[in-house]
């Protein structure tokens, strides 16, 4: 067996465990059954979930892939009818949170179930694939496509998504209070999305007037950038990113938007980079590896020796 279905098996079953707990809880504590399902009859809720949640579950850490499959389907679906429940009544929305933790621990669980892995690579497939700029592209056309992209990605990364969750997170009833410090966290927020969006753009401005393209994956750099921002960290735009979006976490006070900016530098760290990495090794050769011995990905300091 090897590691990552282990690791899959033990989250089946750890979710199973945990199912059953809130089961008991939801019987036992009236405060329990109140914030994770509302107005819901709990008997009824049970009938299904406890067969395909909880049951399907620890069939599934057995190794029986249909059972994970049946656990992944069901705890999605649940996760999406809470989650529209709880926006039109206002009521379970602890319920949501949970429910989607959930259902992205299972759906992951059971791609490693049924596939042996987790398909990272389907994520920088069709318009997000890795492919070299037109070389005959002049430096203004670069640059201005790369500011193009910023106003596309941060309008929808760090306006529209954040507010929609924030809105969501107050509809859900499931913020956290910090009406005490809110002017602080405010300011805070604010002062990190201004040096965050600094460095973000600096590092736009290098790689699109020195490398010959767009950060965009589909209109990478032709040369490999090792100037500015990039001779203190590999991944100034990416570091910029996740800066940001817990920036406006703290300026719109919502610990889910925070949680997503998270959630986001791990998708970015653990599926986007390992693929743009063998990329750029594929490319440069050693000029990158010796790149990547020199300077840290996310932690900046003076690279040790010249790259």
């Amino acid at each position: 067996m090897t590691r990552l279905r282990r690791w899959a098996r033990a989250y089946f079953a750890l979710q199973a465990v945990a199912g059953g707990a809130w089961w008991v809880a939801v019987f036992t504590w009236p405060a329990v059954r109140e914030a994770t399902l509302g107005d819901l009859d709990p008997v009824a809720v049970a009938v299904f979930d406890i067969p395909l949640f909880v049951v399907a579950s620890a069939l599934a850490a057995m190794g029986f892939k249909a059972a994970a499959v049946v656990a992944a389907g069901w705890t999605t679906l649940v996760a999406t009818a809470l989650a529209v429940y709880a926006t039109i009544t206002t009521e379970a929305g602890w319920g949501v949170v949970v429910m989607a933790a959930a259902a992205a621990g299972s759906l992951l669980a059971v791609c490693v179930v049924v596939l042996d892995r987790i398909p990272t690579d389907w994520v920088i497939r069709g318009p997000f694939a890795f492919r070299t700029a037109d070389a005959r592209r002049t430096v203004a056309a670069n640059v201005t496509g790369t500011f193009a992209q910023i106003v596309v990605f941060w309008g929808l990364f760090l306006v529209v998504i954040p507010l929609v969750i924030a809105t969501l997170e107050r509809r859900w009833a499931v913020g956290l209070a910090v009406s005490g410090f809110a002017g602080v966290v405010g300011v805070v927020g604010v002062v990190a999305l201004v040096l965050a969006s600094g460095l973000g753009i600096w590092s736009a401005i290098v790689m699109s007037t020195l490398g010959d393209g767009t950060p965009l994956p589909s209109s990478t750099a032709n040369r490999l950038v090792i100037a500015g921002p990039y001779r203190w960290v590999r991944n100034p735009m990416a570091l910029a990113g996740i800066a940001q979006g817990v920036a406006v976490g703290l300026i719109l006070s919502s610990w889910l938007v925070i949680v997503y900016a998270v959630a986001g530098s791990l998708v970015w760290n653990y599926v986007v980079r390992p693929q743009e990495e063998a990329d750029l090794e594929l490319r440069f050769g050693d000029q990158f590896l010796r790149y990547r011995r020199a300077v840290r990905c996310w932690v900046p300091r003076r690279p040790r020796s010249a790259p």
